[in-house]
């Protein structure tokens, strides 16, 4: 098996601080939220983050969904540093400096583009009981530029070193054209694309992006709210998860040389994977109810431990069985983070 070496996986999307808290049912209705869910925030949403802080117990931890996986491979990895880089677009304020120090403690080789127009996006994790409702204003994260950061010579000579790439669907939003950039490269180059559907306003309201970018997916991830919504907008006229999946990888394809894979995660239910021609499906570990201590994180996590097993080129149940290992350990904390070292063989 090939060691991972440094900035052999790369990462590019939208760095929040996250601000979680724990909330009633009461405020969700205030601001129109629904107990498990993930929008942008629009004006309406604009006290929230206010009030949100006065609550007691509040917690900051660095965020944003690619920034969490990279983060969360880079700790299974352990060794060595920085296998992981990661790009995004942040302020020049406070909420940026604990970014950057949140990003070297977990070893990332993390190379933001900082900018003073807006300042750092922050992304509001709302629980209550074992939901989460994910309220992010992106600003500065919604500010990268293909031209003043991607392109530059030393930048783009780092998404060159890397075997395997990962982005987040939310980057959609924010620079699909970054985005083609890099999924052409890694096509050209038969290196592994990776992509998640990340939300269901993804599917819904960044159709044609996603879509223009589908031909490079290698690996497709997605929840199976998520799964559910793709399906309706492309018109599979079908809710059999495994259909989904199955429909899903035989979307067109640019790089014929490797089949996509579609890996759907269902919470505690077994995670759907296309393996060759065959959909199977893999249970997760079991847990106590009693022991969720918050989910935010756990899709982050699934995949984070995935794309670690797969810069070590294992097999797809061995990179499955790493993601599962992944989300048990996350959804036993607060926020997305983990303890010192993993235990796991």
């Amino acid at each position: 098996m090939p060691t991972p070496s440094e900035n052999m996986l790369f990462g590019m999307g939208n760095p929040l601080l996250d601000i979680s808290a724990v909330v009633d049912k009461d405020f969700l209705d205030k601001f129109g939220l629904k107990p498990n869910d993930q929008i942008l925030a629009e004006d309406q949403h604009k006290a929230l983050f206010e009030e949100i802080v006065k609550r007691n117990k509040v917690e900051y931890h660095a965020g944003g969904s690619t920034q969490n996986s990279v983060k969360i491979a880079q700790w299974m990895l352990q060794k060595p540093h920085k296998v992981a880089t990661f790009f995004g677009c942040i302020g020049k304020d406070r909420f940026g400096e604990i970014l950057k120090k949140k990003a070297e403690e977990a070893h990332v080789d993390a190379h933001y583009y900082e900018q003073n127009e807006e300042p750092t996006g922050t992304c509001a994790a709302c629980i209550t009981g074992d939901n989460r409702s994910l309220v992010a204003n992106l600003a500065a994260a919604n500010c990268y530029k293909k031209e003043k950061h991607l392109d530059l010579d030393s930048n783009w000579e780092l998404v060159k070193k890397a075997k395997v790439y990962y982005i987040a669907g939310f980057f959609l939003t924010v620079s699909s054209e970054s985005i083609l950039k890099v999924a052409r490269h890694a096509s050209d180059k038969n290196k592994i694309f990776c992509m998640n559907l990340s939300a269901p306003f993804i599917s819904q309201f960044f159709k044609e992006p996603l879509m223009k970018v589908m031909p490079y997916v290698d690996i497709l991830f997605g929840n199976e709210t998520e799964a559910a919504t793709f399906a309706k907008e492309l018109g599979f006229e079908t809710d059999d998860i495994a259909e989904i999946a199955k429909k899903t990888q035989n979307l067109p394809k640019e790089n014929t040389k490797r089949q996509r894979v579609v890996v759907f995660t269902q919470g505690k239910d077994d995670t759907v994977a296309t393996v060759g021609d065959r959909v199977t499906m893999f249970p997760v570990l079991d847990i106590d109810q009693n022991d969720i201590v918050d989910t935010n994180g756990a899709g982050d996590a699934f995949v984070g431990g995935f794309l670690s097993a797969l810069v070590q080129e294992h097999a797809l149940e061995e990179c499955i069985r790493a993601g599962h290992y992944a989300a048990n350990v996350i959804i036993r904390r607060v926020g997305c983070t983990f303890p010192e070292k993993p235990d796991y063989h």
